[in-house]
């Protein structure tokens, strides 16, 4: 589960507007609005070598934070939407959504996999394909799971593991009501090499079955 909640550091931001946002990035910062929790809008502004190092690690926009702006009550807030420059990728605008402990919110959830040496398929060669490697869950904004875990054990080549076989945290479900797959368990290509084979073999002795019976017919 989720440990300590990080804090994000910002600045309230004094002018609103394309010229108040340009002044930011100027001063090496990166303009953000925070809404949503039943409180008006408030500007901000993060350093934005803080925001790009944060951005970097990855999971940016799954993390709940407590946001510190000095003059204000910390908060909970998750990041929606961050603005990029075209050219240079480079964030140019954050936007900051207000939560409360109860609140539910959709995450995009990153999947571990453990116990691979106690997987009988992938001992054999077997290749373990991720289909998901990040799942879309439903969270308690105060009880955001940093992954789920998908146990390999004793599974074979050729199994399935679908969303259904995974323990969820509690209070956590998948927006997607299907039981949808997260990853399999395929053969190895000498395998399926040698299955191909095989079937081809299968097909060269039918192929010559019917044309030892087509000239038996004719004599």
């Amino acid at each position: 589960m989720a440990g300590e909640i990080p804090n994000l550091i910002a600045h309230e931001r004094a002018g609103t507007g394309k010229g108040a946002a340009r002044q930011a990035r100027r001063d090496g910062m990166v303009p953000g609005v925070v809404y949503g929790g039943g409180t008006d809008p408030l500007s901000i502004q993060v350093p934005f070598n803080d925001l790009l190092k944060r951005l970097k690690a990855g999971r940016f926009l799954s993390t709940l934070f407590n946001l510190k702006v000095e003059g204000h009550d910390d908060v909970r807030v998750i990041c929606r939407d961050v603005q990029r420059d075209v050219v240079k990728d480079l964030p140019t605008h954050l936007d900051l959504m207000r939560l409360k402990r109860a609140s539910k919110v959709n995450l995009f959830i990153a999947v571990d996999f453990i116990n691979e040496a106690e997987a009988p398929g992938l001992k054999k060669g077997g290749v373990l394909t991720v289909v998901r490697p990040e799942v879309e869950l439903i969270v308690t904004a105060s009880d955001i799971p940093e992954s789920i875990t998908v146990d390999l054990t004793g599974l074979d080549v050729g199994d399935v593991i679908t969303i259904s076989s995974v323990k969820l945290p509690e209070g956590a479900r998948p927006t997607i009501d299907r039981d949808f797959v997260i990853a399999n368990l395929s053969a190895p290509s000498s395998l399926k090499s040698s299955e191909d084979a095989d079937a081809e073999s299968d097909v060269e002795v039918e192929e010559t079955e019917a044309t030892s019976d087509e000239q038996t017919a004719e004599e």
